[in-house]
């Protein structure tokens, strides 16, 4: 019985760690991962179908300053975000994407906040 627990405890020595150096090396995500969202506002008609739809009330219409002048553009509060890619899917023109991107590391709760300008 101890030696059973002694050669279990070598072959764990032995074998190959299971945890990785994050951020340097990230594993990757299946096709249909849903993580942080994208929004390109030079596509964005400022319909509010993706704040309509939305059953967790995460995104809201805020004013945002762009070439064409001042347009309501969705504001994503990911602290909220179920990720269940509704707004991704009623979006018109396919401004609003879900990607593999799954950093959700922050100091500041502010941070994950993600508005129009910044997602540029």
């Amino acid at each position: 019985m101890v030696f059973k627990s002694i050669a279990s405890a070598v072959k764990q020595m032995l074998s190959e760690p299971f945890t990785m150096d994050f951020p340097e090396s990230r594993e990757s995500q299946p096709d249909n991962y849903r993580g942080i969202h994208k929004l390109d506002i030079s596509t964005c008609i400022s319909c509010a179908a993706c704040a309509h739809i939305c059953p967790n009330q995460c995104i809201d219409m805020v004013d945002t300053e762009t070439q064409k002048g001042t347009k309501k553009m969705p504001e994503i509060h990911l602290e909220r975000c179920l990720f269940c890619a509704f707004c991704e899917e009623v979006c018109p023109t396919d401004c609003l994407i879900l990607t593999k991107d799954y950093d959700y590391e922050k100091y500041d709760r502010r941070e994950f906040i993600l508005r129009p300008e910044d997602q540029e």
